[in-house]
């Protein structure tokens, strides 16, 4: 690809499909932040239809529209001609990125973190223990108040657990009780790290569902911040990667095992991940078939054999309290996997939870990746109604199903000062079900 050609910047074909009906608007978190057009689906489509046309040029400003989305792909559940919002962005990002002035600060950090960090398991481990004995120390939080308003984003970070909570996930678990079959579960990157209580919970439940749970050592990242940030070679490396770990964990039979991912962003990826490795027809077939194959934690549970495993736990269990719970939609489950009704069916299911539904649950958290790191301010902004809308469920539990917006919720919750906890879907299973299974009398 030459970056010069600004035929080559954007899928011009591809925005041809765009009509300008304006259905994407309001439900665009920026759109609905600025009132500009510019800030929209249709007119970001429009801005890269005038550049491969010559009309503009790629500057500062179209560079910045396109870093002020959040790739949520909302737009794409309303739009009536099925134009690929996300595919489109992805695409514009990765041809703009290598004619991109950024300074060499900003180039170290991309590097340190697509290249590095997201690449090597011992060097996530090693940031997690520095920032660990920094946050311990005090010194994130003086970071912060000496950065002032800059400092926004070191006051949210997210909490590091002790290192007893970052033990990484044990190769193979046995199913217990009768055993339905087995399963692969993406580990993930930066989950281990933080959010390692949810992938021990996502373990207990499909073992007490009745499967065998495989995990590969081999696989760090899937590559979806990747693709989502301008960095497709990063992207195809990592898609070579994953192929490989997970055609690699097979049943008895030889055949790879269904891939279980209880990280949205992550199964959106995977679902779509062809898309990582054009004009390579072995590795699209492997793509394909590893797409196939993969299931988010929600969908599984809802369906066929694990549906069947999670009732059989949910028949052994009788509630001693009623805890009122509401579900917030992860993007990249409800607009990009089009998965709805499963996890709002299963919580409707545990013994319990009362699951009230809340307003706006379909709208973006702010969290986008790494899109609440890079633009704090702008995230807080897209979060703030949606906590008004939390209040107003009463709940005492906000479950999500994504490890970015776990995470954008909870620094929500504390910087509002809510009285609300923050859970995946597997914690509550693990919680509501499996603990409540094993007190006397349950």
């Amino acid at each position: 690809m030459d970056p010069r050609d600004p035929q080559q910047l954007v899928d011009y074909v591809g925005s041809l499909d765009c009509i300008h009906c304006g259905l994407c608007l309001n439900t665009c978190p920026t759109y609905r932040l600025t009132g500009v057009e510019s800030s929209s689906p249709r007119g970001r489509i429009h801005m890269m239809r005038a550049l491969a046309e010559g009309a503009i040029e790629a500057d500062a400003d179209y560079a910045d529209e396109l870093d002020f989305c959040l790739l949520c792909r909302n737009c794409e559940t309303v739009c009536p001609s099925g134009v690929q919002f996300g595919h489109l962005m992805e695409h514009a990002r990765g041809a703009l990125e290598p004619r991109r002035d950024r300074t060499a600060f900003q180039r170290l950090g991309r590097r340190v973190g697509f290249d590095l960090l997201l690449r090597d398991r011992g060097a996530l481990r090693f940031v997690a223990v520095v920032g660990r004995a920094a946050q311990r120390a005090g010194l994130v939080g003086l970071a912060a108040r000496i950065a002032g308003p800059a400092g926004h984003g070191l006051r949210d970070a997210p909490s590091i657990p002790p290192a007893s909570e970052r033990t990484r996930l044990p190769v193979f678990t046995p199913a217990l009780g009768a055993r339905r079959g087995a399963v692969a579960l993406l580990e993930g990157c930066v989950m281990p790290e933080l959010l390692g209580a949810t992938n021990r919970a996502t373990v207990r439940v499909l073992a007490a569902c009745g499967f065998d749970v495989h995990v590969s050592r081999q696989h760090v990242c899937c590559g979806s911040l990747h693709a989502h940030n301008g960095e497709p070679a990063g992207a195809r490396a990592l898609a070579v990667e994953t192929i490989a770990a997970f055609d690699a964990l097979v049943d008895e039979a030889g055949a790879p095992l269904p891939l279980v991912v209880n990280s949205a962003g992550c199964g959106s990826h995977l679902k779509e991940l062809a898309h990582a490795v054009p004009g390579e027809p072995d590795h699209e077939r492997r793509a394909q078939a590893l797409s196939r194959r993969t299931l988010d934690l929600c969908e599984f549970l809802a369906r066929g054999a694990g549906a069947e495993g999670l009732a059989a736990l949910i028949a052994n269990v009788r509630a001693r309290d009623t805890v009122r719970v509401t579900w917030d939609d992860p993007c990249h489950l409800l607009h990009g996997q089009r998965i709805r009704r499963e996890p709002r069916d299963i919580l409707r299911r545990v013994p319990g939870v009362e699951l009230v539904e809340m307003e706006a649950a379909e709208s973006c958290c702010g969290s986008a990746g790494i899109y609440s790191l890079l633009r704090p301010d702008d995230a807080t902004r897209i979060l703030d109604p949606k906590l008004e809308a939390l209040r107003a469920t009463g709940a005492s539990v906000l479950v999500t199903a994504n490890p970015g917006c776990q995470l954008q919720w909870a620094a929500g919750i504390r910087r509002a000062g809510v009285g609300v906890r923050v859970l995946h879907v597997a914690e509550v299973i693990d919680e509501f079900v499996l603990s409540a299974a094993s007190r006397p009398g349950a």
